[in-house]
């Protein structure tokens, strides 16, 4: 047995050597290495098997702290956003200003329903929508420095992170494209209504059940593709500008007086607010008429494309009829994105003290 053991050392040895001698530098250096010996192979496959854990729980982490962030975003950006689609959606002339949305809408449905209708779709479907988009992104962030290696101190390029951004648009797509048809049904029902009428959904899962039942899943998923053409660049606008803005407010790293060794530089809940907010207020600039399109696109009764609305749009008021409601969504941008990030960052914080 010891001949046998000591003959295939050497041999495995070898196979590293020559693949080195006989390749070419570039590419025998980017070449995985041969484990030479039993032992070498276990400890390779436990520092792998190490990885996948510490990459698995990074993921569940970010999924949990994303939840939390967008249950905040809500509290803090319903009615933001209820007076932006009912701008986007309403005939020309049903409102003179956001002013005028919110004081009609608390005359007719009272302040609780006239500022948070239809906000149980959102209270429902935000934490996977926001729990999935915060865990693309961190599956965004693996996937990319999988193809092009971070610096060596770990750090992902502005590049690095717009690309990771931008596919964590990917899975959420899926959740955000129902539940904002949901929403905004619910948001809009109200000012079609006339005196005395009653409400033809009487909430999400209602809406969910007639949708299905006239037109099936394609009506319950309608506006996807153009849910993805705003969510896609704008996510990755999203994440760069919060990244950008977050490096440039993060202290220096200091010495620990009490170890000797460096310290990363603390991040103030007023940078991470700062941060968010400006986050917000660069997802939405680039994007805003796809989501007037889309908003259009899922209120509208029977079939409606996106050619139709676009073309509907632009007769009413050129390109300035793609901006209703933008003053409201900008507003809503920099406390409801800023409570988003300021809910991960304490989420985050608060793991790293529980789990470690």
């Amino acid at each position: 047995m010891s001949s046998s053991s000591s003959r295939d050392g050497p041999r495995a040895a070898g196979i590293n050597e020559k693949l080195h001698d006989r390749l070419p530098a570039a590419v025998a250096n980017k070449l995985p290495h041969v484990p030479e010996t039993k032992a070498e192979l276990t400890s390779e496959l436990k520092a792998e098997a190490q990885v996948a854990a510490n990459s698995f729980w990074s993921q569940i982490r970010s999924f949990a702290a994303g939840g939390f962030g967008g249950v905040c975003a809500v509290v803090v950006g319903h009615p933001f956003d209820l007076v932006k689609v009912r701008m986007q959606t309403a005939e020309r002339g049903a409102y003179s200003s956001a002013v005028d949305v919110v004081r009609k809408s608390v005359a007719r449905d009272g302040l609780r329903r006239g500022l948070y209708a239809g906000v149980s779709a959102p209270l429902v479907g935000v934490t996977p929508m926001f729990a999935v988009s915060f865990w693309g992104y961190d599956l965004g962030k693996q996937i990319v420095t999988s193809f092009s290696a971070p610096s060596p101190g770990g750090a992902l390029s502005i590049g690095q992170i717009t690309a990771a951004g931008f596919f964590s648009a990917i899975p959420m797509t899926a959740i955000t494209a129902p539940f904002e048809r949901v929403k905004v049904i619910l948001q809009t029902q109200s000012q079609r209504l006339r005196p005395g009428e009653e409400p033809k959904y009487r909430g999400g899962l209602d809406v969910v059940r007639q949708l299905y039942r006239t037109g099936g899943l394609r009506s319950v998923f309608r506006g996807s593709a153009a849910t993805f053409a705003r969510d896609g660049p704008g996510s990755a606008a999203y994440f760069a500008t919060y990244e950008y803005i977050k490096r440039a407010l993060t202290p220096p790293p200091s010495v620990d007086p009490a170890t000797g060794r460096p310290r990363q530089g603390e991040l103030s809940l007023t940078a991470i607010t700062l941060a968010g907010g400006a986050a917000g207020i660069a997802m939405w600039i680039p994007v805003f008429p796809v989501d007037t399109v889309k908003s259009r696109l899922q209120s509208a009764e029977g079939n409606a494309s996106v050619g139709a609305v676009v073309r509907e749009l632009y007769a009413r008021g050129g390109l300035r009829a793609f901006f209703p409601g933008f003053g409201p969504a900008l507003a809503r941008a920099v406390p409801a994105n800023a409570a988003t990030f300021l809910g991960v960052e304490v989420a985050h914080q608060f793991m790293r003290n529980v789990f470690g």
